[in-house]
């Protein structure tokens, strides 16, 4: 019986965690380590200068859990090096309460939990679903469900790979299909907001309107904004292949004569 393990970057009482649990344990044994608190936006973050706790939690349905003061990579981290005792068959993180499309990625606590799990050989997915309501966490949970299985069956995922899953707020018998996409573009409308406090000093926030999409067809975006299940395989080699020849031409001779 294969042992997954859940988590999140919404925290450990998340009805999109309970969801995706709930859908999963009729794959498997079902092991739950999310952090105690929100920890959206903060990327692949890792705990190394404290210590982390780790207690019981019991969830909405009665079911068991552990949290950690830590983030979600460290959650995937904490379980994969013994805080739970059975080795790890695969991490599914989420569902997020937001879509992580194209470049939000590299912002996303909820892909990089996924991330951590690939980067221990495990094989991931991160599962995340549009704004709206009233929320279809069940449209979410059916999915990484199907998902899940087809991972387990088809005997994992590549070294260093991970699936990011894009799920629209919609009934089931709404949604058009799964998609197997690449990343899109996401435009960002940040604004500075400056304020000061009572003594005159200034201080910022990051602030600005939601992002918009270049809706490309075989795009994650343009999949979800379709009423498509977007699954993107992501790689944890980032380099860029294409640019290398070009790249070594910068630095011809000195490659060889420094």
């Amino acid at each position: 019986m294969p042992h997954i393990l859940i988590t999140n970057d919404d925290g450990v009482h998340s009805p999109g965690l309970l969801a995706l649990a709930q859908a999963l344990c009729d794959l498997g044994q079902v092991s739950i380590l999310a952090p105690d608190r929100n920890w959206s936006v903060t990327g692949h973050n890792k705990t190394l200068h404290k210590p982390l706790r780790v207690w019981p939690v019991t969830l909405d349905d009665g079911s068991q859990a552990l949290t950690t003061d830590g983030g979600p990579s460290d959650s995937v981290a904490l379980a994969a090096m013994g805080v739970v005792d059975l080795p790890i068959d695969l991490v599914a993180s989420g569902i997020n309460t937001r879509p992580n499309l194209g470049d939000d990625i590299t912002y996303s606590g909820t892909v990089a939990a996924a991330m951590e799990a690939a980067i221990f050989g495990i094989p991931a997915m991160a599962i995340s679903q549009e704004e709206g309501e009233p929320r279809r966490w069940e449209t979410a949970a059916r999915a990484a469900a199907i998902i899940a299985r087809k991972m387990l069956a088809n005997g994992g995922m590549p070294k260093g790979t991970l699936l990011n899953v894009n799920v629209p707020n919609l009934p089931w018998d709404e949604i058009k299909g799964f998609e197997v996409t690449r990343l899109g573009q996401r435009r960002y409308h940040d604004e500075l907001i400056v304020r000061h406090d009572p003594g005159g000093r200034p201080y910022y926030w990051i602030g600005g309107g939601p992002p918009s999409s270049v809706l490309e067809p075989g795009t994650d975006v343009h999949a979800l904004a379709h009423g498509f299940i977007s699954v993107t395989p992501l790689s944890l080699d980032m380099t860029h292949d294409a640019f290398l020849t070009t790249l070594r031409q910068w630095f011809e001779p000195s490659l060889t004569n420094p």
